[in-house]
């Protein structure tokens, strides 16, 4: 395992990381007993730093976290997140009364003494803007209920506003090979910012694995189902904002990345890598098998000069125009 500085933090964070949605819910039926044994072995390869939500499974992720790491708690890193389990529009969601509420929960469901990243969990602009939610995080902070805090954003407009706090440590963004928008400003001023960067949805819910086909369906309770069309939340959280079926066409004129370097999937990982502003990725999983194969992205071959310029411009003239959603 590999390991990069959290920004101008004094953690140092795997490169390979995880994110909990998957175990928690929302991308269809889990298996508690899979999910603890993926953490495990995750562990096991040197992986310390999960990233999880209060709203994952409600709590439920934040349990199977602390099952998991118990005992190794100054050791393995966890970042969590709040919020949307309030109306993320109302300021009484981020009240020091309300936060405080949601860090206590949290910390409980994490059987921990303090959490090493808080986020707000992609909060409206208006929201960071007015800025009484990050005094409150400062407060929590000298408490010691929190090691550090940042924020979990949508657009680049919004992460290059976070940059404007001092206390904000890190940002989570969505970036991946149909998702390369952060890459030109967000990043660099981050990295000159002593701001970290997690990476989220590296593989575009799925998309860049390249296993889907048009014909491919997903269970009720999975957000590529009930949030396709960002009916639920944000668009750009499913499949980065594009159409499905566009998507997977995308993905089929990406096949080429894939040789020699393992699978589609690993390749789409380790181009995210590549970028020296990247703390970490945090793909998801629901088994031993997407842990394991995750891992291996960690032994892919590095993309040519060529090969990373013809990556942008396929971006630029094939994906671009087809992202819904703010960006």
């Amino acid at each position: 395992m590999k390991y990069r500085q959290l920004g101008d933090t004094e953690l140092r964070i795997s490169e390979v990381s995880f994110g909990t949605w998957a175990i928690g819910g929302g991308w269809g039926e889990a298996n508690d007993e899979e999910s603890i044994r993926g953490l495990h072995r995750a562990m096991e390869a040197g992986v310390n730093f999960f990233d999880t939500a209060d709203v994952y499974g409600s709590g439920h992720a934040e349990e199977l976290l602390a099952k998991a790491t118990k005992g190794k708690e100054d050791e393995v890193h966890i970042a969590t997140k709040f919020c949307r389990s309030g109306d993320i529009h109302d300021l009484a969601t981020y009240s020091e009364q309300a936060v405080r509420q949601f860090a206590e929960n949290s910390l409980k469901r994490l059987n921990r003494e303090r959490i090493d990243l808080y986020q707000i969990h992609c909060p409206p602009l208006a929201i960071l803007k007015d800025g009484s939610v990050f005094e409150v995080l400062e407060k929590l902070k000298a408490e010691g209920k929190i090691r550090h805090y940042g924020v979990s954003v949508e657009t680049v407009e919004e992460g290059l506003f976070c940059l404007t706090v001092p206390g904000v440590k890190a940002l989570q963004v969505i970036f991946n090979l149909f998702r390369q928008k952060p890459a030109d400003i967000l990043f660099p001023q981050a990295n000159a910012a002593g701001v970290g960067i997690l990476v989220r949805l590296p593989l575009a819910s799925g998309l860049l694995t390249g296993k889907f086909t048009t014909s491919s369906t997903f269970a009720a309770d999975d957000h590529r189902n009930f949030n396709a069309n960002g009916d639920q939340f944000n668009v750009g959280e499913t499949f980065a904002g594009l159409p499905f079926t566009k998507g997977v066409d995308l993905a089929q004129e990406l096949a080429w990345i894939g040789e020699g370097r393992g699978n589609m999937a690993r390749a789409a990982m380790r181009w995210i890598l590549e970028n020296p502003h990247i703390t970490c990725i945090i793909p998801g999983f629901k088994n031993v098998k997407q842990i394991e194969d995750n891992l291996a992205t960690l032994d892919v071959p590095a993309f040519t000069s060529e090969e990373l310029v013809r990556l942008k411009s396929f971006y630029a003239t094939d994906v671009h125009a087809h992202i819904r959603g703010a960006y």
